[in-house]
């Protein structure tokens, strides 16, 4: 794809029922290689190694809690992904915390620390919570993400609500601000000097 090109429209969101072990496996390993480098899983899990061994069944718990609530936007060719629970989304903060458990093992602290900041800041407007896209090794920079972002965006300003994220690198503030989202309130820090997340929100237009 040339980097003018129009980038492809994002197939709709796939019913749970509709997304089968293989495409859920694809989708996890998409997500597990794009943020093996990424500052917050780093501090989470310090390994290298372990990183690897553990992402995919984290990403698992998220893909599985989004395809319940039909909030999984891919691109047609499935180098995309996007993760998302809708307005009103209450999940079984239990039953979480219990598969994140057994997919992280002894790390899963280091995601309830996470999880405490992320609660405190959390926007209480009605919204759109988008937990995590990832695109492919190779096909970043190709508009992937902004066409899947803009899915979102038109979605929210048709219901009247609000898009909330929190950017963990670099990159993904600038895929958001690209989808006129700007920061909402201060970076949440992770102790002992780790890395922040930026809490990002867009208004509906």
């Amino acid at each position: 794809m040339s980097p003018t090109a129009p980038p492809p429209t994002p197939t709709d969101p796939p019913a749970a029922s509709r997304l089968g072990r293989p495409e859920a496996d694809r989708l996890c390993a998409l997500l597990a290689s794009s943020f093996q480098e990424d500052a917050l899983t780093r501090w989470m899990i310090p390994d290298e190694q372990r990183r690897a061994e553990l992402l995919p069944g984290f990403f698992r718990v998220f893909v599985d809690l989004s395809a319940a609530y039909d909030g999984v936007l891919t691109s047609p060719d499935g180098d995309a992904v996007l993760l998302f629970l809708p307005p009103g989304a209450e999940p079984d903060e239990a039953a979480l915390d219990a598969a994140f458990a057994a997919a992280l093992g002894g790390h899963v602290e280091g995601l309830r620390t996470i999880a405490a900041l992320q609660a405190r800041a959390h926007p209480h407007a009605p919204h759109y919570y988008v937990s995590f896209g990832a695109v492919r090794a190779g096909r970043q920079q190709s508009g992937l993400m902004s066409a899947l972002l803009g899915v979102m965006a038109d979605r929210a300003d048709a219901e009247g609500v609000g898009l909330y994220t929190e950017a963990s690198s670099p990159g993904g503030e600038a895929a958001t601000r690209r989808a006129g989202f700007g920061r909402l309130g201060g970076d949440l820090a992770l102790p002992g000097g780790g890395p922040v997340l930026r809490p990002m929100w867009r208004d509906p237009r």
